[in-house]
């Protein structure tokens, strides 16, 4: 995989769903609160705290599965907010009590406001290996100029 900003693009692609489900009520109740499906706020939390990155402490996955400054400190935000929801409800408290919790309001707009970030910062980088000539799918023949 190609990407011209970060070193683990692969982990990128947990981190940003795992986000984007943490900005989603509907997701939440949906999914995370139905005992049928695989994902529930373990998993992301081990995605965003454990495996991918550290949201308590963001700063060490700048240019690894964090592509700006911003990103760092809006995970950061997200890291506190999850934090404090954490502390309140107890650690080994079930998911409803999470997203009932009246402190998971901050959560779900920390979520919001870093999912935007990392998306417009993916179509960003999208668009600029579009513009240095990778293509999807790739072709058997070069599209970038070939040098003398």
């Amino acid at each position: 995989m190609i990407d011209h900003g970060i070193e683990f693009p692969q982990y990128r692609l947990h981190v940003v769903p795992a986000v984007l489900a943490l900005a989603s009520p509907s997701w939440q109740r949906e999914v995370w609160l139905n005992p049928d499906e695989f994902e529930d706020l373990g998993y992301v939390v081990h995605v965003l705290f454990d495996d991918f990155c550290d949201a308590r402490a963001p700063r060490s996955w700048l240019g690894k599965s964090l592509r700006t400054d911003e990103e760092v400190s809006l995970m950061a935000d997200l890291g506190a907010a999850y934090s404090q929801v954490q502390e309140s409800v107890g650690a080994t408290t079930g998911d409803r009590a999470y997203v009932e919790s009246p402190g998971w309001p901050a959560v779900l707009a920390a979520a919001a406001r870093l999912a935007q970030v990392l998306v417009t910062n993916d179509l960003t980088a999208l668009s600029k290996l579009h513009d240095a000539g990778h293509r999807w799918p790739p072709s058997t023949r070069s599209t970038m100029p070939e040098s003398s």
